[in-house]
């Protein structure tokens, strides 16, 4: 699903690559003329389920669409190298960096969803180190889980602020174990996302907030991504979805649409109404303007993918990486949506 893959290792990669193997990659099916298969996740609200409920994509597109639940976001890109699935709404960006890595051709249309919020390092408060001095934390032991979009994030926030990696002490921890150990004030630092990371913010302080490191580049995002036969084909078709999912997002944006679109998406998410409100409050939907700025599609991202494939490599959780994924991110379609 998102940026947080508690087990990247070798064995999924590897099973992944068989998957696509299996499937051949053969092109796209195209798509039943009348119809269009959407992946999405399940406990992950977005504004664009209001647009999915409300029939407002399929009034726009003028065909029919079937929604489809997934587990992973490994799932999503074998789904559409098979030609079963033809979008994919909010893919985390490993599942989609190990696809495109492996050979498989996809496209990033658009940016789903930032929470840099949700994924970040935390300091333990008795060391008293901020952003001021966090110099400091040389020589000191930290949890991460490597390979994942937290380790990437521990690595540009050390380089960010002059810490020299070689001299901590780094341990290999699921962050459910990081935080246990933090709590009993076994490390100094520690690093995950979601629930775990709400427990290490019990007992410590984040280095930089998620808008801080997202002007730093360090992103946690999903994205839309789609085959880009797919992209080429029904290049109309796909800047009309974009389009309605631009709207739905301004419309939440706006703050004038909470009472009527959320409890509509908590439906749809299978969440009840405060965990949806608590989960989406800690979500940024940039607008299509932002999203094809420099920090997003017109380089940020891309620079972004590069990093993950870099760290990944480095793990040994891939075999290789692209040179550059700067074709692995096509705007086009999202700035023809801005015009319509």
């Amino acid at each position: 699903m998102k940026l947080s893959l508690k087990s990247f290792r070798k064995p999924l990669f590897v099973g992944l690559l068989s998957s696509l193997t299996l499937l051949g990659m053969s092109p796209q099916r195209a798509a039943a003329a009348d119809e269009l298969t959407v992946a999405y996740f399940l406990e992950w609200p977005m504004p664009f389920q209001y647009g999915k409920v409300e029939g407002i994509y399929e009034k726009a597109l003028g065909k029919k669409i079937t929604w489809v639940a997934f587990d992973t976001g490994t799932a999503m890109s074998a789904a559409m190298a098979s030609g079963d699935v033809q979008i994919s709404v909010s893919q985390g960006v490993p599942p989609f960096v190990v696809a495109a890595s492996a050979g498989q051709d996809l496209q990033v249309v658009d940016v789903a969803v930032s929470y840099a919020d949700n994924d970040n390092c935390v300091v333990a408060e008795a060391l008293e180190i901020d952003k001021t001095n966090a110099r400091e934390l040389r020589g000191k032991k930290v949890g991460v889980p490597k390979g994942t979009a937290a380790h990437y994030g521990f690595l540009k926030q050390m380089d960010h602020f002059g810490v020299d990696i070689n001299t901590m002490e780094i341990v290999d921890m699921a962050p459910p174990d990081g935080a246990a150990a933090f709590a009993q004030g076994n490390l100094d630092m520690v690093c995950g996302w979601g629930g775990a990371l709400r427990r290490m913010l019990q007992h410590g302080n984040v280095l930089l907030t998620g808008a801080e490191k997202t002007e730093l580049g360090i992103l946690v995002f999903d994205v839309t991504s789609v085959p880009a036969s797919f992209a080429a084909e029904e290049a109309e078709l796909l800047s009309k979805f974009l389009k309605v999912t631009g709207d739905m997002n301004a419309m939440w944006n706006s703050g004038k649409h909470t009472d009527k679109m959320l409890p509509v998406i908590a439906k749809d998410s299978g969440m009840d109404l405060q965990a949806t409100r608590d989960t989406i409050s800690t979500f940024v939907f940039p607008s299509v303007e932002d999203q094809l700025s420099g920090q997003w599609l017109g380089g940020g991202a891309q620079t972004f993918m590069k990093g993950v494939a870099q760290v990944f490599l480095d793990a040994g959780s891939i075999d290789a990486a692209r040179n550059t994924y700067e074709d692995a991110v096509n705007p086009i379609p999202l700035n023809d949506a801005s015009t319509m």
